[in-house]
């Protein structure tokens, strides 16, 4: 559990001086997450299968960070089981090297970095 979880009961988040939401985290995390996040780190020459193993996982799979061979992707978790996300990385061992790799559940900071962009984005087109 993060420490933001333990210390308070409700969260706000603002962005440019702006409430954007409000809530407890599990609330929050339920409003603006839905989704687990998949990282994995291969060798630069390999990214593009890790891609691959993303896209076969999830159509709507949402690549969110990448650099330097480790990439993260965002799976709505209505689309993917758990279960098959192990059986694809252990198959994937077969075809290239995996050097690390998790799932996890939305975090806070995940939440964060939405509403930021989202609202960034709106404030572009205002």
């Amino acid at each position: 559990m993060e420490e933001a979880e333990v210390l308070c009961d409700r969260l706000g988040i603002f962005v440019d001086g702006s409430l954007q939401c409000i809530g407890n985290p599990t609330e929050l995390k339920g409003r603006y997450g839905g989704s687990y996040v998949f990282t994995m780190t291969t060798s630069v020459d390999e990214e593009h299968e890790v891609e691959n193993l993303a896209r076969q996982l999830s159509p709507n799979v949402n690549k969110i960070y990448h650099i330097s061979g480790t990439q993260k992707f965002e799976f709505p978790k209505h689309e993917v089981r758990i279960a098959d996300v192990f059986r694809a990385v252990e198959n994937a061992k077969s075809r290239f090297t995996i050097q690390a790799w998790g799932l996890a559940n939305t975090t806070l900071e995940d939440v964060f970095i939405k509403v930021a962009r989202g609202a960034q984005m709106f404030n572009g087109l205002s």
